[in-house]
């Protein structure tokens, strides 16, 4: 039973050396402390071996290294605008920052007079020098989002890992920051238009003629884009990740709330729209939410595309009947429907 103590090596090495002493102690006080030792090994090996692009559904956590959680009491976070700050880290190719799309849009509908979001990059994927999780290669990861996406009810398209697949999530990352620079809201716009892309279109997000489209759809300086991608957003990219650190953020997405007294709650990976709500009203019990136009016109006027599962949490219509309303307004010629191997998405027709 010697196997189930040790692995195959260990095991050679062990009982050779047993063979060689006679003392029947000896021998069980080897075994134990090698069976000890080994299982120690085998436990740091699996902790470390986190993989970024092994988002696990069931937690909704896009996790990538294992830094020490800051104490609420030593968490610098405060609000100086409106009633409750959120800093949100995120990656433009996180599947569980995908996932979470609906709860973000409704959240700023329905309390955006109270709340100010900050986008931060979290740095997803440095590269593919991670080896473990069951994804060491871009290949891997196509199966994986195609799953996620069903989980998420987001469509998700994994076949871009097959196709034209990504070497880094710092490219589009840092060109996000390069948005921030010009202009927030625009930004958070930007972010939107390329995840379309690389979770719906297939495209490489890595490519600057991707992200110069981008830019042109959301309506950003082209040069000033540039400028700033090549110069100082590499640094505001890096100030990120180091407050990521500080903060001892684990993985995406994480999303920090806090008042204006440095009161902090945490929402950590893609959790009900009724989490972020707890949240909120920890914090500010006399929180209310806003009234807001739930037409089509005007939904679809904050947001210029929806997939189903958004449309449904923001209108407060059953998921069914959701898709069935945006579909008789695509044969009406109302909305244009994108559709994908793994769900669609409605925007107004041109």
């Amino acid at each position: 039973m010697l196997h189930l103590i040790c692995n195959d090596v260990c095991a050679i090495v062990i009982v050779t050396y047993c063979y060689q002493v006679k003392s029947k102690k000896t021998i069980i006080v080897l075994l134990l402390m090698a069976s000890t030792t080994f299982c120690l090994a085998q436990t740091k090996i699996k902790m470390n071996n986190k993989n970024p692009l092994l988002c696990k559904p069931d937690s909704g956590i896009c996790e990538v290294v294992s830094n020490e959680l800051a104490d609420k009491k030593t968490r610098k976070i405060i609000s100086t605008t409106k009633p409750i700050r959120l800093i949100y880290f995120t990656d433009p190719i996180c599947s569980s920052c995908w996932g979470i799309e609906p709860q973000i849009r409704k959240l700023k509908l329905e309390y955006g007079s109270s709340i100010d979001v900050e986008y931060k990059m979290g740095g997803l994927l440095p590269d593919w020098s991670y080896n473990s999780g069951g994804i060491s290669k871009p290949s891997d990861v196509a199966h994986h989002w195609d799953e996620v996406s069903v989980y998420y009810d987001m469509p998700i398209d994994g076949d871009v890992w097959l196709e034209d697949p990504l070497h880094s999530s710092y490219p589009p990352s840092i060109a996000f920051k390069a948005a921030q620079m010009q202009d927030i809201n625009k930004a958070v716009l930007f972010l939107r238009e390329i995840r379309e892309m690389v979770f719906l279109q297939k495209k490489n997000i890595t490519k600057p003629e991707h992200l110069i489209a981008a830019v042109h759809k959301v309506g950003l300086d082209t040069s000033k884009f540039k400028s700033d991608f090549e110069g100082p957003a590499h640094q505001l990219f890096n100030d990120d990740l180091k407050l990521a650190k500080q903060l001892g953020v684990r993985g995406f997405p994480t999303i920090f709330f806090a008042d204006s007294a440095g009161n902090n709650e945490m929402v950590y990976g893609a959790k009900p729209y009724t989490d972020y709500q707890t949240a909120l009203m920890k914090l500010y019990p006399e929180i209310e939410k806003e009234s807001f136009d739930k037409s089509l016109d005007t939904v679809f006027s904050k947001y210029h595309s929806l997939t189903a599962n958004e449309y449904a949490l923001i209108t407060n219509t059953p998921r069914t009947e959701a898709e069935n309303t945006l579909n008789n307004y695509t044969r009406s010629g109302v909305l244009k429907k994108i559709i994908t191997k793994n769900g669609d998405l409605w925007m107004f027709e041109k």
